[in-house]
């Protein structure tokens, strides 16, 4: 029997976007939530439009994981079994959506995520190198500390079991978000199986915001993330808190 799920979608500031990403999901899941994260260029507006989705906005930007984090709460507190989480930039392919869905539901799977580095696709573009580098850079660090074999721990396609979702505390708003929940992932034992999706970059200009456009305090800003979601987990986690590879 087909799981009861959500599709999400974070949302700032994606007006020339927005509205062609979302007539495509819609096409592929019944339920469609964007969390509208205090967007400023008319992304509220548009969105207000529609009749086919659930609109969810933050008066003020918080922040991706914020937006994310409200996504988890909607899930959880309107039955949904399995959330699927999709970005509104275009990078993705929401024909994927049941994929991923089925993925989560025949593997008994906590989190489905998504990869790009997983498989090439004849559609793949070059990653900006410094993003690449990046990406390396922390999934190897967590494939150490956590036991993990990711290929690519940032990619936000990804599908969650939403009854483990409920056994997380996370509390990062911004970017990095997804490494605390890869630590609490890790300290709950949940089970990760990776999927391949196309490597789409459609703006390597596209901002961070603020500082994070610079990789250096970006990659900083990981790290400090990391080391709080680390010293953070509870005495039964000792041992990942101590950074003693579990997996």
């Amino acid at each position: 029997m087909q799981q009861k799920y959500l599709t999400a979608l974070p949302v700032f500031n994606e007006f020339q976007t927005v509205n062609e990403v979302l007539d495509e999901v819609v096409r592929y899941s019944e339920h469609v939530l964007v969390v509208d994260d205090g967007s400023t260029d008319g992304s509220t507006e548009l969105l207000a439009k529609r009749d086919d989705i659930i609109h969810v906005t933050h008066p003020v930007n918080q922040g991706y994981g914020a937006a994310l984090l409200t996504a988890f709460e909607y899930a959880a507190d309107n039955g949904y079994e399995v959330l699927v989480t999709i970005d509104c930039d275009g990078q993705h392919e929401p024909q994927r959506i049941q994929q991923f869905v089925t993925a989560c539901q025949n593997t008994n799977a906590d989190i489905v995520s998504g990869s790009r580095y997983l498989k090439s696709f004849d559609s793949d573009t070059p990653p900006p190198i410094e993003r690449r580098k990046i990406n390396h850079q922390v999934t190897q660090i967590l494939n150490d500390r956590l036991g993990f074999g990711l290929t690519d721990s940032f990619c936000g396609f990804k599908a969650y079991r939403t009854k483990a979702l409920q056994q997380l505390e996370l509390k990062e708003t911004g970017y990095a978000m997804p490494l605390e929940l890869w630590v609490q992932a890790a300290c709950q034992r949940m089970s990760v199986v990776e999927v391949p999706v196309p490597l789409i970059y459609l703006d390597e200009s596209r901002s961070f915001g603020n500082k994070l456009d610079d990789a250096a305090t970006r990659l900083n800003y990981y790290t400090e993330v990391l080391d709080r979601a680390f010293k953070a987990l509870p005495d039964d986690c000792e041992k990942l808190r101590r950074g003693e590879r579990v997996g």
